[in-house]
């Protein structure tokens, strides 16, 4: 839907369930330098030093890790009606509120896949206190003196079930514009998709676990490299789980770091934002299964099947035990519990990859 490509500005706020919140609060307040806004009930909000608006990250204390919820913010408040009524008018099911702190009226639904997710326009703009007023005009507030601070909120990842149905409805209700792709075959691995010029806002990979509804990662923007090799150093020293990292993507050019917060949710540090999108009728890039090891790094950095291409949050097992169950898992390898999961037929073809 070219008419409706930039009725989405860009992603606003997420907010990530945790069975620990003041180790996950510790994690991004200490290491990540986001400032805490707000306190209310069991809930923290944070914003990273550019972050426009009163908070981009919630953090709820629940009993498993998660997304709650995520939004993105409308480009006028005629966009924000005009994407509403796209849901509605295709029985999406969806709702009006307004009772999130610094935000207003908000339109609440899920995705073909069961992602709770939502749309607004009506933001209260963040203005800092005389000690954290910045000379730079164009920073809401000053950079952090603690840990190695992210700027802001990045993007969104998604694991799902049938990752063509999600891509297919944040193209046609929210004018998304897929950028980048994995196939194998006739079925969509991954999908990257952008309302603006970024490489992506929202990304979607499919659950090799054949899981609904599950968050892959919640991003956090650097904007350097180096930033991701000293805050990989920061992470050892104080045993910080990694996952993969540093390294740069093919897809999308990103430089990324990949981590655990303390509540089991995996967090990707972004450093350069990669290729920008600039061209506005370039063609979708599809990548091959065959090509995917350069398209994950181009560095060669592995990003572990028994993790990456399985786990996402909510789990039924901690990462300790998901790791274990999926140790041998991966393209090529028999499974170790096929009786409990079921593998997608279109893997069974495919080869290792090396390193």
């Amino acid at each position: 839907m070219t008419d409706a490509r930039f009725d989405i500005a860009h992603l606003a706020r997420a907010e990530l369930f945790s069975p620990k919140p003041q180790e996950t609060l510790d994690f991004f307040t200490k290491f990540l330098g986001m400032y805490v806004t707000r306190r209310e009930g069991q809930s923290v909000y944070l914003r990273g030093y550019e972050d426009p608006y009163q908070w981009s990250l919630k953090i709820t204390e629940a009993p498993e890790a998660g997304m709650g919820h995520a939004a993105l913010r409308a480009s006028s408040a005629d966009a924000l009606d005009r994407r509403a009524k796209s849901l509605k008018d295709s029985n999406v099911e969806g709702r009006w509120s307004e009772d999130e702190f610094g935000y207003g009226k908000t339109f609440e639904f899920q995705s073909p896949d069961g992602h709770n997710l939502q749309l607004l326009w009506e933001v209260e703009k963040y203005v800092a206190p005389p000690e954290l007023q910045s000379k730079i005009l164009s920073r809401p507030s000053k950079k952090p003196l603690q840990g190695i601070p992210v700027k802001r909120i990045d993007h969104l990842n998604l694991m799902a079930s049938d990752v063509t149905a999600v891509k297919d409805s944040f193209e046609r209700h929210l004018g998304f514009r897929t950028t980048e792709r994995v196939v194998d075959g006739n079925v969509e691995i991954g999908a990257w998709m952008s309302s603006n010029v970024l490489g992506h806002e929202v990304a979607c990979m499919r659950d090799m676990t054949g899981g609904r509804g599950k968050l892959h990662h919640l991003a956090f923007y650097y904007g350097t490299g180096q930033h991701n090799l000293d805050a990989v150093e920061m992470f050892r020293d104080y045993d910080i789980r990694i996952e993969a990292g540093p390294d740069k993507h093919g897809i999308t050019q990103g430089q990324f770091l990949y981590v655990f917060e303390p509540g089991g949710n995996r967090i990707e540090l972004f450093g350069e934002a990669g290729y920008l999108h600039l061209d506005p009728d370039a063609e979708t890039k599809t990548w091959q299964m065959s090509d995917i090891d350069t398209g994950l790094a181009v560095g060669g950095a592995q990003l572990p099947w028994e993790t990456y291409f399985t786990y996402g949050t909510p789990s039924p097992l901690s990462l300790d035990q998901h790791v274990e169950k999926y140790a041998h898992f991966g393209p090529g390898a028999p499974d170790p519990s096929a009786a409990e999961l079921t593998i997608p037929d279109e893997f069974g073809s495919l080869s290792p990859i090396e390193g």
